[in-house]
């Protein structure tokens, strides 16, 4: 997911009350604009694979959850999944407000989901230049390890419930157009085809905002 602002496209969505990406000192932004590299996008066979479960909970996993956690930072995200920087291990992390320490969940299993849906608008680094209305359980329960092997249970609601099932998501290889209708999916695709032609001219293109439609993804 990114943030519904005008200039950002940060994996989940910027943290409340940071600055749009304008305001950045060019030090931030270099290294933002540096972290968002290394993010891997639509159309690598990456983002389409199943995560595979981990079963040793070493020091080589808690570096990647460090680095994972340190590219989310720098990228002024609050979540990102494992498969987003070309891993294949079943790892997410997020932090959801900025005075939150960075959670990891490792192989997270949702356990129960709230039959209440709640829509609202979600972006991804994978997908530049699109926001569109995903319908979502308001509330989850998730069951996980950290980088230790430790088990972890989280109750979630809102905005924290609506991250950890993006993350979730891109570990199973299901993106946010898979949860549209084909023609708002159509419509985020345009949009992703003007980003990247601003990236090719150097202009920034505005992201799409995509109408919700109830009809099935297609």
């Amino acid at each position: 997911m990114s943030s519904a602002s005008d200039e950002d496209d940060v994996e989940v969505e910027r943290e409340e009350g940071a600055a749009g990406v304008e305001e950045l000192d060019p030090q931030t932004r270099a290294r933002r604009d540096a972290a968002l590299a290394r993010v891997r996008k639509l159309g690598d066979p990456v983002l389409r694979a199943s995560a595979v479960e981990v079963e040793r909970f070493d020091d080589a996993l808690r570096a990647e959850i460090d680095q994972m956690g340190e590219l989310m930072h720098d990228a002024l995200g609050i979540g990102l999944a494992a498969t987003q920087v070309g891993m294949l291990s079943r790892v997410l992390v997020y932090r959801v407000h900025a005075k939150d320490p960075i959670t990891a969940l490792v192989n997270p299993v949702l356990e129960w989901a709230d039959e209440e849906l709640e829509t609202a608008e979600e972006g991804c680094l994978s997908l530049p230049g699109v926001h569109v209305e995903v319908e979502r359980p308001a509330r989850v329960r998730v069951r996980a390890r950290d980088g230790s092997g430790a088990l972890v249970l989280i109750e979630a609601e809102a905005l924290h419930a609506r991250v950890i099932q993006h993350e979730i998501d891109h570990l199973n290889g299901v993106l946010i157009l898979d949860r549209i209708s084909r023609e708002a999916r159509k419509e985020a695709m345009r949009a992703m085809r003007a980003a990247r032609e601003g990236e090719e001219t150097g202009d920034r293109a505005r992201p799409a905002r995509v109408a919700h439609s109830h009809s099935s993804p297609a």
